[in-house]
């Protein structure tokens, strides 16, 4: 659909991420997903796009300007390779960078964020326990201060990027009860008490690593702190928006991808001497399809606009991805219907995004949580 934020620029960034799909994840996308893993080396030709620069300085390696659309464009992209786990493979990077940037010690941020964002490191945020889940006020993990070092206590589950990771932002409680005692530490794999189990048998992402962290009596001096102490996670609730967005996106993608071959097999495929295309409730099938795609790439596009004229527009972006979510949803299942026994069949994009419509609605933020949290934004 014609938009009007549309500029030479932004076409020409989208038009370099849709020949990189094609060309370098595409065709190998599903031997990667049964193979259970990506090659390393995919980490450090996407970082040569310059995708996980945004909004970071280019003394670090970054871009040094930022835009919402380029974003939103990066991620579709990827979700149109209907492969979820290679950009999740990658992107568990793309929520830990920010906050380096923004709270890292110099000596932190000149020693790893240009590994990071070019690709030859990795890094991921450790949020999530196992007895916690989305209530990270009641986050366990502890930090208990030892002359000029902290000694971290814990664990966190359902990491992306946690077998693989080099460096992780992982909140700790240093102080009381709720998000106001939790604060931030940058942590390193080899650290010794570090240790990491692989998520075994996920029902989509397959070609994504997702861990359990374990952290037993885990020293790291204190100037790994990562901005004021008992205000860590508080300084980085912001950051989850963009995470949010990133989603949207990429489900967009999937949705698009969803419409291209469900719409090709249509036009191919012949059921009671005609082509499929030609059947009332095909046809109305495929229109719904494309309707969904036009709601939310408008939606996605008004918050673009605003991530980037400022303020955050935090209850929009909350409910486009419970819209979104539900929307793909939708879109996987009617286009599996469109290509039946076919697309059950393990090896086409269609069969591995209805596996994946699952972890969207709740990675990033649950439906639950996203609409709890668009109300409250809202002052109700």
């Amino acid at each position: 659909m014609k938009t009007p934020f549309e500029t030479e620029e932004r076409r020409a960034f989208r038009k370099t991420m849709r020949d990189f799909v094609t060309r370098e994840i595409m065709p190998f996308a599903d031997a990667w997903d049964e193979a259970g893993e990506i090659p390393w080396e995919l980490h450090q030709k996407t970082g040569a796009l310059g995708v996980w620069g945004f909004g970071i300085d280019e003394a670090y390696g970054g871009l040094g300007f930022d835009d919402c659309f380029m974003r939103a464009a990066f991620n579709e992209e990827f979700g149109r390779s209907g492969t979820g786990g290679v950009g999740a493979a990658m992107n568990g990077r793309m929520i830990s960078i920010e906050p380096i940037h923004r709270l890292a010690s110099p000596e932190i941020k000149d020693r790893v964020l240009g590994d990071i964002i070019a690709g030859r490191k990795g890094s991921s945020l450790g949020v999530t326990e196992p007895g916690g889940g989305s209530d990270v006020a009641n986050l366990k993990t502890t930090a208990r201060r030892d002359g000029n070092h902290f000694v971290l206590n814990g664990s966190k589950t359902f990491i992306t990027g946690g077998m693989t990771s080099d460096y992780f932002v992982i909140p700790a409680r240093t102080g009381g009860a709720g998000l106001g005692g939790i604060s931030l530490f940058f942590v390193e794999a080899d650290t010794p008490g570090f240790s990491r189990s692989a998520l075994p048998r996920k029902m989509g992402w397959w070609c994504s690593d997702q861990a359990t962290l374990f952290l037993d009596d885990v020293r790291v001096p204190a100037e790994n702190m990562m901005g004021e102490e008992d205000r860590g996670f508080l300084a980085i609730m912001e950051n989850f928006n963009l995470e949010r967005v990133a989603l949207i996106a990429a489900m967009l993608g999937m949705m698009k991808a969803c419409f291209e071959d469900s719409l090709a097999w249509a036009e191919e495929r012949e059921t009671f001497g005609k082509k499929m295309i030609r059947h009332q409730v095909i046809r109305h099938k495929l229109a719904d399809i494309s309707t969904s795609i036009d709601a939310v790439e408008a939606f996605l596009n008004m918050i673009c606009h605003n991530v980037n004229e400022g303020p955050m527009p935090v209850a929009e972006i909350c409910k486009c991805k419970v819209f979104t979510s539900k929307a793909l949803e939708k879109v996987a299942s009617e286009s599996m219907q469109i290509l039946g026994g076919a697309g059950y069949l393990r090896g086409n994009r269609i069969e591995r995004i209805y596996r994946e419509v699952k972890v969207m609605a709740i990675g990033g933020g649950s439906e639950e949580i996203m609409r709890d949290l668009a109300m409250r934004q809202m002052g109700h």
